[in-house]
């Protein structure tokens, strides 16, 4: 077995348990244009946030802070730039093990295939989270979430999907639910039940897709522990119509639906999406013009995941031009696997989403905040500010949000406030 870093079996705790609230009047601060809900008519006039019971209960200029909250505390914010808390819309967090071996292999020159025939890939990563203990996938989870809410992460997504039978689904999803009640975090949990076919259902893919259809999610759904279901919609893994069967699985159900879709060739998967009103569809590298016309009439988020196209050295770009034409919302994530993208910082992939997919510093913001948000069904909780909004915000010292996109490497986090409590601060 491979050895690990000490910080990846670290014991977790409740370390929300130990945050002060956040109760009081933040001023002297300065919010990053375009994040605030409908509710504001002008962001550059607010120099001042005031939470009271974990909620945003007012922004406006210090200097006309209603005498209501006059005996708050006072928190100084010393300019910082604010911005809705990150989210994280894209993730596969909870698994055993991990594949930097094959990483190695792959830069040697070693094939996909060759390395699946001695028993890696995926395969590898399901028989290990299959022989973890759900304690030990809690604890290595918990070290990697960290880094994420380190960097201002306020709601993240989790995927399952590297069980592939009940009993490791069911263990993965309740991890990621613990996960979110030990760190104070928004967690959105997603069936991905659909990911690849076990080796035990090695050319059985239509019964595998019954089994997903017909016994797994509904135990997971009415054991509350699905959020949404996505199907990985590609050639080698599961055909459009097998896709199909599962979403109607979904929606007999009322659960809604996200899907990889067009990530290494053009499978149909945006229109299968569209169908079915998806959350979102993610990857896109070869996504069609028609697909993108589907997208935007069914108002589904394009989530675009450059951390995992830098890892595998793909060529080919999603096309966000002809996105960004269309007017179709396009968010950004990690896509955090231990397989093609075993990143753990989404600033990195901020900066990667201007640098590779050239995303202007708005739409780069946009997509870790307010479109992010929708792509999770989040958007009137999260991803912008606004009265009434449960009060996650970040301070950053940084002049402007253009920081994001220039920087590479530093964390410039004055503070985190997450779900009404301060998470950190400086």
């Amino acid at each position: 077995m491979a050895r690990v870093h000490r910080r990846d079996v670290a014991e977790p705790r409740d370390v929300s348990k130990a945050w002060p609230s956040a109760d009081g009047v933040w001023r002297n601060v300065r919010i990053a244009p375009d994040t605030c809900d409908e509710t504001v008519t002008d962001a550059s006039a607010i120099d001042t946030i005031v939470v009271r019971d974990d909620t945003i209960a007012w922004l406006g200029a210090e200097s006309n802070v209603p005498p209501d909250f006059a005996a708050m505390p006072r928190h100084d914010g010393l300019g910082a730039l604010a911005t809705p808390g990150l989210v994280d819309c894209h993730t596969h967090l909870v698994y055993g093990g991990n594949r930097a071996d094959e990483f190695a292999q792959r830069l040697a020159g070693a094939s996909y295939a060759e390395i699946a025939a001695h028993g890696g890939g995926i395969v590898s990563t399901v028989r290990a989270t299959r022989e973890a203990s759900e304690e030990h996938l809690f604890a290595s989870a918990s070290a990697r979430l960290q880094h994420l809410l380190d960097e201002g992460v306020c709601a993240i997504e989790i995927k399952s999907g590297y069980g592939l039978d009940l009993a490791t689904e069911r263990k993965q999803l309740r991890v990621a639910r613990r996960l979110g009640e030990a760190h104070g975090v928004a967690v959105r949990t997603t069936f991905l039940g659909a990911h690849a076919v076990p080796p035990e259902y090695a050319g059985r893919t239509d019964a595998y897709v019954g089994l997903v259809c017909d016994e797994m999610l509904p135990a997971l759904v009415e054991e509350g522990f699905v959020d949404a279901v996505d199907v990985f919609c590609e050639t080698i893994a599961f055909s459009p119509a097998q896709t199909e069967r599962v979403f109607e699985a979904a929606t007999r159900l009322a659960v809604p639906v996200k899907l990889h879709a067009e990530q290494l060739s053009d499978s149909g998967g945006a229109a299968i999406a569209a169908k079915y009103r998806a959350l979102s569809a993610d990857h896109l590298e070869h996504l069609s013009p028609e697909g993108v016309t589907a997208l935007r009439d069914a108002g589904t988020v394009a989530v675009l995941l450059p951390g995992a196209y830098y890892v595998l050295r793909e060529t080919r770009m999603p096309p966000v031009d002809a996105l960004r034409a269309a007017g179709v919302p396009i968010a950004i994530a990690t896509d955090h696997n231990p397989g093609t993208s075993p990143i753990l910082s989404l600033l990195a992939v901020m900066h990667m989403a201007c640098t590779l997919f050239r995303l202007t510093v708005p739409e780069m913001l946009a997509g870790v905040t307010r479109h992010a948000a929708r792509a999770l069904g989040l958007h009137e909780t999260h991803g912008a500010l606004g009265v009434g909004r449960p009060a996650n915000f970040v301070l950053w010292d940084m002049e402007s949000p253009a920081g994001f996109a220039y920087w590479l490497g530093p964390t410039p986090v004055n503070a985190i406030v997450r779900q009404g409590r301060i998470a950190t601060s400086a």
